[in-house]
């Protein structure tokens, strides 16, 4: 059995992360450390996989049927709305939105909701014949797109909330210099998956590792407020915005 948790690993964070696996495991009545990868998403095929974490455009596109939903925590931080969470677009400079036509736009993965779909959306109205941006570049995570905004070798990114949070408390550097253009819809928020048959034990897990008393601390560090045992189609609203930017035309990243 292997489990993970790599969307939210801060190197800062990792002691609160393995805490707060630690105490799930023990609810779940499971001994088992938790697994670090240099590709994360490997894992998610497993079939030993009985917990992790991944991005709802995985969930809904590439493992759609294919990993079961535990259901999705709460983040009490600006931006997040109880299972929902949205993205805040940062540029260097401050432009009306219609203005960063032709910008470069710095993304984190191919399949990010927070840092490419969101990054779209945000934009898709001010684009022309389906043109919005003059160039991108992968960036690799979060972090990498707000350093290279910073930089100036990429204009804009859309940063999750969660991860504008942890970067505020651990590392605000990254964000001396940014201007906060605004902010994406809200979605459902990064879903706790696993390949084990029996869900109910993990979201039985879940739901009293949210309400412990000596995981407090825990969930403090990792700003985790609640738990919903969301349904596979709750993630659906992530689809119903794809469509509605492609009968937009849709953006594409040069």
């Amino acid at each position: 059995m292997i489990a993970t948790l790599p969307m939210y690993d801060f190197p800062e964070l990792r002691a609160a992360t393995d805490a707060w696996w630690a105490g799930i495991a023990r609810h779940a009545g499971v001994a088992l450390p938790l697994s670090r990868f240099d590709d994360y998403v490997a894992p998610w095929s497993r079939p030993d996989l009985v917990f992790s974490q991944t991005c709802g455009y995985p969930f809904t596109h590439h493992f759609k049927g294919k990993l079961g939903l535990i259901g999705t925590p709460h983040y009490a931080v600006p931006g997040c709305d109880g299972y929902r969470y949205s993205s805040f677009v940062y540029a260097r400079e401050k432009r009306s939105i219609a203005d960063y036509r032709g910008c470069t736009a710095a993304v984190n993965t191919p399949d990010s909701m927070s840092g490419m779909l969101a990054l779209k959306l945000f934009f898709v109205d001010h684009a022309r014949n389906g043109t919005f941006f003059g160039k991108s570049v992968l960036t690799g995570g979060h972090l990498n797109s707000l350093a290279m905004v910073q930089r100036g070798e990429a204009d804009v990114c859309a940063i999750d909330a969660v991860c504008v949070a942890y970067a505020r408390r651990h590392r605000p550097e990254l964000l001396e210099g940014l201007h906060d253009v605004g902010q994406t819809p809200l979605v459902p928020g990064l879903p706790y998956v696993s390949n084990d048959p029996d869900i109910g034990k993990w979201q039985a897990a879940m739901a009293s590792a949210t309400s412990d008393p000596v995981l407090a601390e825990t969930r403090a560090d990792l700003m985790i407020s609640g738990f919903s045992m969301t349904r596979p189609q709750d993630y659906n609203t992530i689809l119903v915005l794809e469509d509605e930017l492609k009968q937009k035309g849709d953006l594409h990243f040069p």
